[in-house]
């Protein structure tokens, strides 16, 4: 019981720290740059996280229950889906376009999550679940990881968003600002991963190899 209770503990810290890796910070800041309130900023950092945990989940489970596998060049495709998002995330943070309805600004976060979910860096999550013996305590578990990647989503946003709202209300014009350099960066960053991802690691050459991290 000991070594479980270690295991939950281990996978709710390895949750928060997945929540820092660059490329999540890279999207979830594009995103929260448009926000003004630090309240509002975490929501989308709890939303993100939801997404993200919902796909691990699904396809975590999938793992355990029907020992599935991939191949490379299916790990690699799901990763590059998010360089390209990146991309995306910032061209629309480069250009002037109409607030979208409230509805769809709160989704977004989430369907990014479930994005991210889909990426190599979750499958570092689910490299433990073959040490579980049992199916639901690796579902529990895959559970608790997404607990851990929430709160640190959700803490990860507040801190990178809240000093740049709390600027914002008081220059105007600084918003605009960090929301055209968070762009910049989101754009720099994608165009990065994807070379990274497409020909370092193989994705569009005969010999992909691929690490899930």
């Amino acid at each position: 019981m000991l070594s479980l209770s270690l295991a939950f503990v281990t996978s709710l810290l390895l949750g928060m720290r997945h929540a820092t890796d660059p490329d999540h910070i890279v999207a979830v800041s594009t995103i929260a740059s448009r926000e003004r309130s630090a309240v509002r900023s975490s929501w989308i950092g709890v939303m993100w996280g939801l997404g993200h945990t919902l796909t691990i989940f699904t396809v975590g489970g999938a793992i355990v229950c029907f020992e599935w596998s991939f191949a490379p060049r299916l790990g690699l495709s799901m990763e590059f889906t998010v360089a390209l998002m990146l991309v995306v995330l910032g061209l629309l943070n480069l250009t002037p376009h109409a607030h979208a309805p409230a509805a769809n600004s709160r989704l977004k976060p989430f369907f990014i999550g479930v994005v991210h979910g889909l990426a190599g860096s979750a499958a570092a999550a689910l490299l433990v679940l073959p040490l579980i013996d049992d199916a639901r305590w690796a579902l529990v578990w895959l559970a608790v990881f997404g607990v851990g990647t929430i709160a640190g989503m959700a803490v990860v946003t507040v801190a990178i968003a809240a000093p740049a709202a709390y600027a914002a209300v008081r220059v105007v014009t600084l918003q605009r600002g960090i929301r055209l350099a968070s762009g910049a960066i989101s754009v720099v960053f994608g165009l990065f991963l994807g070379y990274q991802i497409g020909f370092v690691d193989g994705l569009f050459t005969a010999a992909p190899h691929w690490t899930p991290r």
